[in-house]
């Protein structure tokens, strides 16, 4: 393509490829832009899934930001490896043309995976300065108000949220219901339902409190024990899911050609692909072995 264009425009082989580049990134994206804006086209639904689940990702982190930024720039990111590729320029263009794809999703789960677990290091700080602000207030609402003066973000970020929810109408219950269903977290779960239980039927909600930080700070103890206790089988798991690769990479170095039985017959295909469907096999059976629940 660059000496086609090089002999049609009568320009240098280097301006040539990168005009030709310009015109493969245009043509991909004119033909994108027609597909996407189609209101009944199964690309066009797609699309707003996709935006869907990238605002609702967002939401969570407290990111209010445009998904359609996030959404265009992975476009516009898959057009240049295209590009890139059909022109030579990028060698391995489909690796990182999934890595544009799966990228932004992957870097927004982690992060609220990472936040869920700072929450969960603060709840039990959080419980604990509710019980003490119910000491001196009856009321549950004025007890989170006060408890959102003193604990640090995200915790805060998102009792902060609960009493702007609970400010244009929701009610108590429902505000920690979707503070619940936000976050994500069990422990988070146990005790906002110890809140709205002890609410409902009465008694002492302060000594209620004090008991469910109690039970959530052993139930961390405990799961620091566990992912000690099974820091070293997982490692022999990545061994495990690992090593049947450095070890092929290393025989066929060692001896050219040593595997070609397993590729020149249908036998040998066979014998790969009952062996590989027991190495998947043998890492799910660890996996669930190591997945320890409390």
């Amino acid at each position: 393509m660059p000496a086609l264009t090089s002999k049609i425009f009568g320009m240098p082989a280097g301006a040539a490829r990168w005009v030709g580049l310009a015109l493969v990134v245009l043509g991909l994206a004119a033909a994108a832009f027609a597909i996407v804006n189609d209101p009944a086209g199964l690309p066009r639904r797609y699309w707003g899934r996709y935006l869907a689940h990238l605002a609702k990702q967002q939401r969570r982190l407290f990111i209010f930001r445009p998904a359609q930024t996030i959404a265009y720039a992975q476009l516009a990111g898959l057009f240049a490896c295209v590009a890139g590729g059909v022109l030579d320029l990028l060698p391995l263009w489909p690796v990182f043309a999934l890595g544009v794809a799966v990228g932004p999703a992957a870097v927004l789960e982690n992060m609220r995976k990472k936040r869920v677990e700072k929450i969960e290091d603060q709840i039990d700080g959080f419980i604990l300065a509710l019980a003490n602000a119910l000491k001196a207030t009856p009321s549950l609402g004025d007890g989170f108000k006060s408890v959102a003066i003193v604990i640090p973000n995200p915790m805060k970020q998102e009792v902060e949220l609960a009493i702007k929810e609970m400010r244009v109408g929701a009610t108590l219950d429902q505000a920690l219901l979707m503070m619940a269903s936000r976050v994500g977290s069990r422990q988070l779960d146990t005790a906002l339902s110890s809140v709205l239980v002890g609410r409902q039927v009465g008694g002492n909600l302060p000594r209620i409190l004090d008991s469910t930080a109690n039970s959530l700070r052993e139930m961390k103890r405990l799961e620091g024990v566990v992912r000690t206790k099974t820091a070293e089988g997982k490692m022999q798991l990545w061994v495990l899911a690992l090593f049947p690769f450095f070890l092929t990479g290393a025989i066929n170095g060692v001896s050219p050609g040593y595997f070609s039985p397993m590729t020149d017959s249908v036998m040998g295909y066979v014998i790969t692909f009952i062996a590989s469907l027991f190495w998947i096999a043998s890492l799910l059976v660890a996996r669930k072995v190591l997945s320890v629940d409390i």
